[in-house]
Order: structure tokens, then sequence, then C-alpha cells
């Protein structure tokens, strides 16, 4: 309503500004005529010589008179003046109004986002509900729509009181059900500056993080999990993510001492049990195939430091240093530089020419802002040298070129 109201006030004052003068100018009086002007100097004059012959200062009125007489029809147009405009009519103005009226709402509806405007506030209407169903195990589950509009009230929710930690909370769970990693991360980010020993908000930011794309969030995720293991070495959950996010790591070691605590803690009878020790043998296998792997590390040029896009993919391939089809090829998010990652059999290009099998290498990285295997204008690139391989070694790599 204040809005309407203030809308409202701005029309007027713009009508006023086009009304107004014309109602001034209307009041306004006419301005004397060329012969009222004559004429009345003519009769001033007059009496400043019947004053003067009074006094004796003239002794020949008659000829001045005369004289006075003939400049007053010297002075005379040929012509009458014209007349004076007639001032606007007022309610010529209605039609004028009313356009600037019209535009400036049609302007407003055209541009302004009313729409959205009416669907926040409609979202807003339906937050209770949505939060009742939220917490109500026995209620139907939202909609992936319904959860995108709790994510928005929540958002708006959150502006009035940002230290509200259960919402934080349920905005970070409802950017991983939106598969909205930066949502999720950053709300959970929050939750835990806001609360860093509560057990749920210490879990939830853990699982954001294993999820996570970027080699450093997993590393912090690993942090947090061996720190609450060490708490409590009984928590399922915790135990879960640590094997989960070590598997992805390719810490197969630690994978499988986490699961083979939960087998222990978990009853004979339960589902996940299948589960967890096909992931062991998974593991196990993936021991005994990590013996080989290549070991980089990418660097950046103080130019490609500042030119590195905000989004974008890391792109690196591994060829024999003769033939040009990569032998190994991994892609990873852009992340914080200096930035150590592997490769090993399981990047290969074609199972007839495994990483194993080469006896030198040449690792070749490039920025990618579209993720094209194509190199594009602009991409920057690092070559590492060819060097001898056998399975153990570290390559560095400089990203300090730049596709013309």
């Amino acid at each position: 309503m204040a809005f309407w109201l203030i809308i409202i006030v701005l029309l007027v004052g713009a009508s006023a500004l086009l009304v107004v003068p014309a109602m001034r100018e209307g009041k306004q009086s006419t301005a004397a005529s060329r012969d009222t002007l004559n004429k009345a100097f003519y009769q001033d004059r007059l009496d400043e010589l019947a004053q003067d012959e009074d006094q004796g200062v003239v002794a020949e009125r008659p000829e001045l008179v005369k004289e006075l007489q003939q400049n007053l029809l010297n002075d005379i147009p040929g012509q009458p003046d014209e007349q004076p405009a007639r001032p606007i009519n007022r309610w010529a103005l209605v039609p004028g109004v009313m356009v600037l009226v019209v535009v400036s709402v049609g302007f407003y509806l055209k541009t302004g986002g009313l729409a959205q405007v009416m669907a926040w506030h409609q979202v807003e209407s339906q937050m209770p509900e949505l939060r009742a169903r939220v917490a109500n195990e026995r209620a139907q589950p939202l909609s992936m729509e319904e959860i995108a509009r709790l994510g928005l009230g929540l958002r708006t929710s959150l502006q009035q009181d940002d230290r509200n930690l259960n919402d934080w909370m349920m905005l970070g769970r409802v950017g991983m059900a939106l598969n909205n990693a930066t949502t999720a991360t950053q709300a959970f980010a929050h939750a835990y500056s806001l609360d860093p020993t509560n057990m749920e908000v210490r879990l939830g930011y853990a699982e954001v993080l294993t999820r996570s794309g970027d080699p450093e969030d997993n590393k912090q995720a690993t942090t947090m999990l061996r720190t609450m293991v060490a708490e409590d070495h009984t928590n399922v959950r915790v135990l879960s993510l640590l094997a989960f996010n070590s598997f992805e790591q390719g810490d197969y070691q630690q994978a499988i001492g986490a699961w083979q605590v939960m087998l222990k803690l978990l009853p004979a009878d339960d589902q996940r049990v299948a589960v967890i020790k096909r992931s062991i043998e998974q593991a196990k296998v993936q021991v005994g195939a990590e013996t080989v792997k290549l070991s980089v590390t990418v660097t950046l040029s103080p130019e490609a430091a500042k030119a590195l896009p905000q989004q974008g993919t890391l792109i690196v391939s591994v060829t024999d240093g003769t033939n040009p089809v990569p032998v190994a090829v991994k892609q990873l998010p852009l992340s914080r530089f200096p930035l150590s990652f592997t490769l090993d059999d399981s990047n290969a290009m074609m199972p007839e020419r495994l990483l194993s099998a080469q006896q030198q290498v040449k690792v070749h990285v490039r920025l990618s802002q579209d993720g094209l295997a194509t190199p594009q204008a602009g991409d920057w690139f690092g070559d590492s040298t060819l060097q001898a391989y056998s399975g153990k070694e570290q390559v560095s790599v400089q990203i300090d070129k730049q596709v013309p």
C-alpha cells in the first residue's frame, strides 16, 4: 500500500508541473497596450506643463502643447495592436495528464517486475504452510517448485533476521535439494559462523563441502570430519561422510577404515551393511591400482592470475611427448592456486594406452572459460617439460601463456 501511495503522489506531482503554470498564466493581468501608454504619457506631460505655467517657468505653453500633440500623432501605429492571446483552456490539459498517467503506469507494468513482486508476496503468505509441511514428517513432501518457493521465502526472512540459525540451516538444505551448491555452501557457512559447536550445523556444512568440486573444500571437510570422529567415534553419519569424502579424494585406506568401524556399529541385519561391504571391496581394488599415478602441481604467472575468470574449468591432458593424442585427461573446476592433484589409469583416454605404460610424459594445462576441449582465443595455458616417468613422479606446470 505504501508503494502505491508513493506512485500516486509522484503522478500528482508530475501532473501539477504540467497544469499549474497554465493556471498561473490565466490569472496574470494582460499587459497594457502601446496606445494606452502613449495616452498616459501625454496626460502626464500636460499636467506638468500646467504646473510649470502656474509657477512661471514656461511662457509659451500653447506651442509646447502643440508640439506634444504632434509627437503623440507621430507615435500612433499605422494599424491597431493585435489582440492579446487568449489563455489556454484548462480542460485542454486533461488529455495531457491522462497521457502522462497512462505512459508512466504502462512503463512500470512493462519493466517494473510487477508479476515477480506479486509472486514474492504470494510466497511470503505461503511460508507458514510450507514451514509446517517441512516440520511434519507425515505431511505431503514438497515439490521442487515448492522447495524453490521455500528458499525464496527463507532468503526474505533472513534479510530481516540474519541470526536465525534454523533458517540458515533450512536454506542450506534447500540449496542441496535444488542442487545449488553455492546457496547450500554459503548458507551452511553462515550457520557455522553463528554456532560452530552445533553438531547438526557441523554435519550439514561438512556434507556440503564433501559434495563440492573444489579440492580445498574437500580438504576442509576432511579436517572437520576427523575432528568430529575424534570427539565421537560412534557417530555413524560422521563416519559415513568421512568414508565417502576420503574415497572421492583417493584416500582409500582412510575410507576402508571408516567403513570397517561402521560395520562394527551397525546391526548385522541393517540394509547398509551390504552396501558398505561392496564399497570396501571397491576401495581395496583401488588401493592395488593406485601404485602408479602422476602428481601435478599447477601455479599461475602474475599475468594469468590477474586474468583468472570467476568461473571456468581447468583442463589437464597428458601426452607421451610424441603422439599429440592425450594419454590421460582430467577436468577440474577452478580453485585456489597453487593446485595439486593426481592422475592415474582411471583418467586414461583409451584402454590400450594407459598412463602406467608410459616411459615419458608431458603435461598440458589450460584454463577454459566454457569447458570446451577445443582451445579458445584468450584461454591461458601452460606446458611442462618432457620428462621420464616411472609411476611416482611429481610434475610442476606454470600457466603463463595465452591462446592468440
